[in-house]
């Protein structure tokens, strides 16, 4: 007889917190409890970045208490394997992100390539660690990823014809600043590909992402043979994304490569919304929530219909997206820890969802960034906004701690 998957329940609070003591359940209620201000939140948005930019004292001991504890594994490496070790307790695996944003000039695209390439380095020694985050943004100037993809889009066919067509119109010193772009990107996938090491490719604005598409599915052709290496990171709230699921599963059976898709929501939808209203174009995104959640949802249901050739990561806060994924799996008579079907949220959050998977025996992991407090204030700012912004999140994850605080008698 076969042993049957625990029966998820994503309210079982006592295994979501399993990994907490009391007080740093207390410290994370009163985080979130703050976070539900959006007053405050808009205010230590504003503020943050300049006392961290003018040196004002304490600022740096304030957000490693509070918000980078919540959010982030650490400033180095060695601190960040403290928290895998941890997580590792509970059968949840990490997702390790080198959380350096914004920073510019062929000395620092090279730095990152670098740091990437220590990243992957290090999580090849850690069982618990089957993947690693890169963000194309890191090795290429923003403004020459712009003109790439405005060239691409006056162009006809294919997106690698496109992309082809595209480099080609370039001025001989961008061409020779892409190339550079594709030899680090090609640099890092060919490390994770040695070292057993996954390489998931973050989404970008919409007025970038073709190019980096392209790039992502090239590096899928050179190295996914066989074996998901190289995932692409697919924004759902953009209504075009289905579609291009669909085209890029028939590339994949046609040039025989495995392709890996990172199935997200997505990050940028103001800015996405104020852009296209402001420059007079179509908005990208879903025209509402209900909209975005039944492409999200299809496309998971596609990417289970086809195993053999897609390796799926769900990252998603969604409960119920992640419960149809494994429900999808036991209807197919399929392990939740099939090879080629991964889950994952992002670290401080959703713990509920994490560990409860992890229970049923799926393979989930939380996205955990690292580096320095002053290079990660962009991801801990977007962090906060989120949770302010993002309906029922905050209170969801109050409502949570305060019932295992009650369960635990405090």
């Amino acid at each position: 007889m076969k042993n049957e998957p625990a029966p998820i329940s994503f309210d079982n609070t006592e295994y979501a917190f399993a990994a907490k003591s009391d007080t740093e359940l207390k410290k994370a209620h009163f985080l979130f409890n703050m976070m539900g201000k959006p007053w405050l939140v808009n205010a230590g948005i504003r503020f943050t970045p300049l006392a961290i930019k003018w040196h004002l004292p304490f600022t740096k001991t304030i957000i490693r208490a509070t918000i980078f504890r919540q959010f982030v594994g650490g400033e180095t490496l060695d601190q960040t394997a403290a928290v895998a070790a941890k997580l590792a307790k509970y059968n949840v695996q990490v997702i390790l992100d080198y959380g350096v944003e914004g920073k510019e000039g062929e000395a620092n695209f090279d730095h990152a390539r670098d740091e990437f390439i220590r990243v992957i380095n290090y999580a090849a020694t850690q069982e618990n660690i089957p993947f690693m985050s890169v963000k194309v943004t890191g090795f290429a100037r923003f403004a020459l990823l712009e003109k790439l993809h405005s060239e691409m889009n006056k162009l006809e066919g294919s997106l690698i014809k496109r992309y082809l067509k595209a480099v080609n119109n370039l001025s001989d010193d961008e061409r020779d600043e892409w190339h550079r772009v594709r030899l680090r990107t090609q640099r890092v996938c060919e490390e994770g590909n040695k070292r057993n090491v996954g390489v998931l490719i973050d989404a970008e604005e919409t007025w970038i992402q073709d190019p980096v598409d392209a790039l992502t599915i090239l590096m899928m052709d050179i190295f996914n043979r066989g074996k998901a290496v190289v995932y692409n990171t697919l924004q759902l709230y953009r209504h075009d994304r289905l579609k291009f699921l669909h085209d890029y599963h028939a590339a994949a059976v046609e040039r025989d490569f495995i392709l890996g898709a990172k199935l997200v929501r997505g990050a940028y939808m103001e800015k996405e919304r104020e852009r296209a209203a402001a420059m007079n174009y179509p908005s990208p995104i879903q025209p509402d929530k209900e909209a975005c959640d039944k492409d999200y949802n299809a496309a998971v249901a596609y990417c289970v219909e086809h195993l053999d050739r897609i390796a799926l990561i769900v990252a998603s806060h969604n409960e119920y997206s992640n419960l149809y994924t494994t429900q999808l799996l036991d209807q197919k008579g399929l392990p939740h820890h099939h090879p080629h079907v991964h889950f994952s949220q992002l670290y401080g959050m959703s713990d509920n969802i994490t560990f409860n998977l992890a229970r049923s025996g799926c393979s989930v992991s939380k996205y955990l960034p690292f580096g320095p407090i002053k290079d990660v204030i962009p991801y801990l700012m977007r962090r906060a906004q989120e949770n302010s912004s993002v309906s029922g999140q905050t209170g969801r994850e109050l409502g949570l701690i305060k019932k295992e605080m009650k369960r635990r008698g405090h």
